[in-house]
């Protein structure tokens, strides 16, 4: 789809949903994402909850995106230059069906598992290894497809939507997994999933034929050397890689949740949902009142300082985390259960608040940062550059994974979202200062 003339946007206050009217098949596709979305986090957070309640360490929690971190990075090179050697409908339909085939894998093994006095862990590594490699083809390909599907300066506005599809993901999936894990178990909680998992393709099979631009090289050596070029000359697009990298790698406490609804919160699975959940809220919250991003045009400046007060949520969240853990230790406040009638309200509340506002910032630093990928990259580069991206995006939370898992094993668990938080602030702001196009980078000129 060619964009259109440019146009001074309407000014509002709530998301923009024009790019829902203007495209129906990108709607049917953001549609299908979004509730197949919410069993993938539903997913997410069952697999760290049956690792913890098989083995009881936060450190086999994490391995989980530790084992996957070197398979993902692989999918995501590999996912880009197959997006953009091939038809991009095609390549999303393949790595559909082999993260369904995951999913339903999750389950049998929940069910037998039920049998064995003490089940292993290895096999949730494997299939939880294998979705993530699919998941990051899939996305991959799908973002690379948006400035196809609609007019260019929609973009932002897809980018909100996008967040507000993730919000309801992280809200719902999260929740609803510690709801069922509680109630009826793995088994029957990865199944739900499962159905959830099959209207993806609805919105897949009824896309029009995407296919690869002239001149693109097939997937090998020679695609991946052609992306690793464009990117030495794209100061701007790897800026926005290394400035989310920072981000995820200090700031993602979420291996901790399941320690700190049985130790330190209480409430057990319902609290890890709650915690999960929270931070989903703020995504969706930033998402739906993102009608002023469209008249936004300093992007590097708005992912800088929204990098910035990410970073001042997280070490909210770890001076919670301290308080509590003092209060436990000087007999302060009632011992905490995995009851959810057992837990402690207040520190919880302080918790979900900063979680709610690490959610806020972190989604305007992703509608601005996918925006200027997008606008700035040509489409024949995209899916090579969306792989990069997606290796950022989902690998930066992995290394933070091992990160926040050996801190909290090595000196308690409230360190490293204190020191990650202070991190990022300090590491955010010497990098923009540092790179100039960055911060002088105008979306209505823009330049890679």
């Amino acid at each position: 789809m060619t964009d259109a003339p440019a146009e001074t946007p309407k000014r509002r206050r709530f998301v923009d949903l024009t790019p829902l009217r203007v495209s129906p098949a990108f709607a049917r596709l953001w549609i299908g994402g979004a509730i197949s979305g919410i069993g993938a986090q539903l997913t997410i957070v069952a697999v760290g909850l049956q690792i913890y309640d098989i083995t009881h360490d936060t450190f086999a929690v994490s391995l989980v995106g530790g084992i996957g971190l070197v398979p993902m990075i692989i999918a995501g090179l590999w996912g880009g230059m197959l997006a953009d050697a091939f038809d991009r409908k095609l390549v999303m339909l393949v790595s559909a069906l082999v993260g369904w085939g995951s999913t339903i894998g999750l389950a049998l093994i929940a069910w037998f598992d039920t049998t064995l006095a003490h089940p292993p862990v290895w096999p949730l590594y494997v299939l939880a290894t294998l979705g993530s490699v699919a998941a990051t083809v899939q996305m991959t390909t799908r973002a690379s497809v948006t400035p196809r599907l609609i007019p260019g300066h929609l973009v932002p506005a897809a980018s909100a939507l996008n967040g507000i599809a993730f919000g309801v993901q992280l809200t719902l999936g999260p929740a609803l997994a510690g709801v069922l894990v509680a109630t009826v178990g793995f088994g029957w909680t990865y199944l739900v999933d499962v159905v959830l998992f099959s209207t993806m393709f609805l919105g897949i099979v009824t896309l029009p034929r995407l296919a690869a631009a002239e001149g693109v090289a097939r997937p090998g050596w020679e695609s991946l050397k052609q992306g690793i070029a464009f990117l030495r000359t794209a100061p701007n697009i790897r800026m926005s890689f290394i400035v989310d990298i920072v981000a995820m790698t200090f700031g993602r406490p979420h291996v901790l949740f399941p320690a700190l609804g049985m130790l330190v919160f209480g409430g057990g699975p319902v609290t890890v949902g709650i915690l999960t959940a929270a931070m989903a809220v703020g995504t969706f919250l930033a998402s739906l009142f993102s009608g002023p991003v469209g008249h936004v045009h300093r992007h590097g400046v708005a992912i800088g300082r929204s990098i910035m007060a990410y970073g001042g949520f997280v070490l909210l969240f770890g001076v919670a985390v301290l308080g509590m853990e003092l209060a436990l230790a000087g007999g302060w406040v009632a011992p905490v259960g995995e009851e959810f009638a057992q837990v402690n309200p207040v520190a919880l509340g302080v918790a979900a608040l900063a979680l709610l506002g690490m959610g806020a910032s972190d989604e305007i630093s992703a509608i601005f940062r996918g925006t200027m990928l997008l606008m700035a990259a040509p489409d024949g580069m995209r899916g090579r550059l969306q792989g990069i991206f997606t290796i950022v995006v989902t690998g930066g939370p992995r290394i933070g994974d091992l990160y926040i898992g050996v801190l909290a094993t090595a000196v308690a668990l409230w360190f490293p979202p204190v020191l990650g938080g202070l991190l990022i602030v300090v590491l955010i702001a010497v990098l923009v200062r540092a790179q100039r196009s960055f911060r002088d980078y105008d979306a209505r000129t823009p330049t890679p």
